[in-house]
């Protein structure tokens, strides 16, 4: 049986933006972290904003129709997960990692649904050799064959990603390498891997920098010949003050980096050291379950909660 060829997702999808962007339309590859809720943080209100940092929009709503034990057990449940060390305590910096986690549950949706189709042995791993001969069977089969795109090239990008996201060099990915293989720019061992794959895709005269040409061709098409607009001058401007640090007209790995992963606000560490703050009776910098339960009405909705905001709303009018 011949297997079609299933170019990585996420790069093909880029590739189709980059491919469709009208002439006067703006590329960006500027990476940010998203908000960790749509609703206002004002916990003189009620606690909705923490609900979503702590357990993500979606998960937050299915604690609503809980009775208030029910959304206390099912917290201590999580707060067991959130303990990775298991020593009884839950830390600020476990708190983070949490919060971070739960904000990127699409990422982790986006990997589940691409697991079955690598995982070609059923046993839970997916290997190099797996995710090669799914993703590059055809050409495998037939490496003369020419149809626009040079997959020996992909082929090579592919596994040179794959080993980095692969810790123990096993050539075997679990579920978290594997996350980490299609979604590089939300883990920090990968950052260097975006970096050159950003330089490679931009840089045409293969000097492993990002001249200003380069920068502007990336992000517009001078199709037609038309008057450049007002964007692409600032963007040039950008360039000259911003972007070249060094002023030698050229963009090096570091201030890539620091264009495409800049070093935003955390916001999920502010929101950790907030409910450390408020739930640490103890003031010890540390919750105990005990303590995170006695605010549960913090970090998770019930019933009550929900019905509170009711009564409000309803004083309201």
């Amino acid at each position: 049986m011949k297997i079609e060829i299933r170019p990585l997702l996420m790069c093909f999808a880029l590739c189709v933006v980059y491919a469709t962007s009208k002439p006067t339309e703006k590329k960006d590859r500027v990476h940010h972290d998203a908000p960790l809720s749509s609703k206002e943080h004002d916990d003189g209100t009620n606690f909705d904003y923490d609900h979503d940092a702590f357990l993500g929009e979606d998960e937050a709503k299915t604690f609503d129709d809980l009775t208030p034990e029910e959304s206390k057990n099912r917290l201590g449940k999580i707060v067991d997960k959130i303990d990775a060390d298991e020593d009884g305590f839950v830390t600020e910096a476990e708190l983070k990692a949490w919060i971070k986690k739960a904000q990127k549950k699409y990422i982790y949706d986006n990997m589940e649904r691409q697991w079955k189709d690598f995982d070609m042995n059923n046993d839970g791993m997916i290997s190099w050799d797996e995710y090669k001969n799914v993703t590059y069977g055809t050409y495998l089969d037939d490496p003369e064959s020419d149809d626009g795109y040079n997959y020996k090239q992909m082929m090579a990008r592919d596994e040179r990603r794959f080993k980095m996201a692969d810790g123990n060099g096993d050539h075997i990915a679990d579920k978290e390498e594997f996350t980490a293989f299609l979604h590089p720019e939300e883990y920090e061992h990968m950052k260097e891997i975006v970096v050159l794959e950003t330089i490679e895709d931009i840089d045409k005269n293969g000097d492993g920098f990002i001249e200003l040409e380069e920068y502007i061709g990336d992000m517009y098409n001078h199709e037609d010949e038309m008057d450049e607009p007002e964007w692409v001058a600032t963007e040039r401007e950008q360039f000259a003050e911003f972007r070249d640090k060094n002023k030698d007209g050229k963009m090096d790995k570091e201030e890539t980096m620091d264009w495409i992963l800049p070093a935003d606000y955390d916001h999920a560490e502010a929101e950790a050291k907030h409910l450390v703050y408020e739930s640490d009776t103890n003031k010890d910098g540390k919750l105990t379950k005990e303590e995170i339960l006695n605010k549960y009405d913090l970090f998770v909705g019930s019933q009550a909660t929900d019905f509170g905001e009711a009564l409000v709303r309803h004083d309201e009018f």
